[in-house]
């Protein structure tokens, strides 16, 4: 038996070793180059067999050409499972899981966080999503040599593009970040897992144009990912001057620093929230992508070398901080119950590092170049939120138990859990959109990301002096402290905004199956 294939061993430290030993009784093992480790890299580590830590891994790929992984970690650690699993989609790279041995005889010493359970669940398999690739070629042109720099460099998605640019030898990464702590983490970060790349931290408040200004005009950067933003729709509902000054200034400050340094592409971290929105949340996110669109339209006209905008939609991104699954887990480690808010409810998803690579994907697209303006990601299907939370719960170990909050803790059976429906939040929708309507978006060159092509909006079409009105109306709300004003100025232009707050709904048939959602019964439990 040949192995023409070279393979290459991910893991823990624990997990690399046995696997090792385990491959070493084989007669014929395949040929395999070395390790990489899930877990953070020191000096001593890097020394055969160990490689290096999954941010080198496309680094690793590139210089040691192996096809073939064979990924072995603990099932406790599901969240890194599913980066190591797209991260070898995106590279093209054979996949093969070995379940740790000490597992499959149950002598392993961690100990879960839930009992009775089977499995971490994989966030993948969740919501039955098979990530995109990316075309590393086309985003090295624009990234390999540069000087790029991320806002909200310490969030969720911030820090992801943050460690993916990091593989593209950029001449300098900047992390802007207003948390200190946030920060100081993805700086420690960068500096353990590629202390090779030039990098700068940068403790700054995108909101401050002056200051924004003021560092721009020394930084220089060519490359700009804006990922700063409020994003917690019922707080953004009762703090909506908030919601103004943050999303709405706040890339205003950076577009407008960015075209005047002369920056190569500014590309905007949007939202699905943002086509049709009924939140303050979506709604000022919409009013970003204005301004945006029409500073786009200013530079392509004054000139030809002007600085390229862009802004990437998608909807909702999986282990996000305070995001749907980190609260059900901790819901679930602390006994029961977790919360879903309307059984009928459904949301797009996707992974937070395939919605990173995607992000820097479109940065990358030669259609950027002509001022296509908004790009959408492909989420595919819709996935209803209460079908999530029954595979979470099953996956550990519970029989999902769905009730009304009028009925729950009655007669609970062992082994059971409940998910309590306690009913739709101020500016929540049922359904999310990713355009206005689909005939609106238009494929690209990558199979993961489209095009809208849809109207321009009122505010756009006035031209500059509607543009200058629409920001000084908001200029008087955004720290006022007036929420009526504040509403009341953000549904001039953005009218879809609801007028009040939604009722809550009480769902009156919990365990009904939804009838149009293709992807429902897919992930059904």
């Amino acid at each position: 038996m040949t192995h023409p294939q070279t393979c290459v061993l991910i893991g823990t430290r624990a997990t690399v070793r046995t696997l090792a030993a385990q491959l070493a009784l084989l007669a014929a093992p395949p040929p395999v180059v070395g390790c990489v480790l899930v877990e953070p890299v020191s000096d001593d580590d890097r020394q055969h067999p160990v490689l290096g830590s999954m941010d080198e891994l496309a680094i690793l790929h590139g210089r040691l050409g192996f096809t073939t992984a064979l990924v072995s970690v603990p099932s406790t650690m599901g969240s890194v499972v599913l980066q190591v699993r797209a991260m070898l989609t995106t590279l093209g790279i054979a996949e093969r899981v070995v379940t740790p041995l000490e597992e499959i005889v149950g002598t392993s010493s961690r100990r879960r966080i839930v009992p009775h359970a089977n499995s971490t669940a994989d966030m993948a398999e969740l919501i039955g999503r098979t990530p995109h690739s990316i075309d590393r070629a086309s985003v090295a042109g624009i990234l390999r040599g540069k000087r790029v720099l991320v806002t909200g460099a310490g969030g969720s998605i911030g820090s992801e593009l943050v460690r993916i640019a990091a593989t593209f030898a950029p001449e300098q990464l900047i992390l802007m970040e207003r948390s200190e702590n946030a920060l100081f983490e993805i700086d420690r970060q960068l500096a353990q897992r590629f202390p090779s790349v030039p990098r700068r931290a940068v403790m700054h408040d995108v909101v401050d144009a002056d200051g924004t200004m003021r560092q721009l005009a020394e930084l220089r950067p060519h490359v700009v990912f804006h990922a700063a933003a409020h994003k917690h729709v019922p707080l953004m509902e009762d703090h909506p001057s908030h919601a103004v000054d943050n999303n709405y200034f706040g890339t205003k400050s950076m577009a407008d620093a960015a075209l005047a340094v002369g920056a190569e592409r500014f590309v905007m971290i949007s939202s699905d929230k943002a086509v049709n929105p009924t939140s303050v949340m979506g709604a000022t996110k919409r009013l970003a992508e204005i301004y945006v669109q029409a500073l786009h339209a200013r530079s392509r006209h004054s000139s030809r070398r002007g600085t390229r905008f862009c802004m990437v939609r998608f909807g909702n991104v999986l282990g996000s901080a305070c995001s749907v699954l980190p609260i059900w887990s901790q819901q679930i480690a602390d006994g029961g119950p977790i919360t879903v808010t309307d059984e009928r409810m459904t949301r797009y998803f996707m992974t937070i590092y395939e919605a990173a690579t995607l992000v820097i994907q479109a940065a990358a697209m030669s259609s950027c170049d002509a001022g296509a303006g908004v790009y959408v990601l492909d989420m595919g299907q819709p996935v209803r939120v209460l079908d999530l939370a029954r595979r979470l719960v099953l996956s550990h170990g519970f029989e999902p138990l769905v009730r009304t909050q009028t009925t729950a803790g009655r007669a609970m059976t062992e082994g059971a859990m409940e998910i309590i429906l306690t009913g739709s939040r101020p500016g929540e929708k049922l359904h999310e959109e990713l355009a206005y309507a689909a005939e609106q978006l238009l494929p690209t060159d990558h199979p993961g990301i489209n095009s809208w092509n849809g109207p321009a909006d009122t505010a756009f079409v006035g031209g500059q002096a509607a543009l200058e009105t629409m920001t000084s109306d908001l200029q008087a709300v955004r720290r006022q402290g007036d929420r009526a004003a504040a509403l009341e100025t953000i549904r001039r232009y953005i009218p879809t905004l609801r007028r009040g707050t939604v009722n809550v709904s009480t769902p009156s048939d919990p365990l009904a199956k939804p009838k149009h959602f293709p992807n429902s019964q897919q992930i059904a439990a």
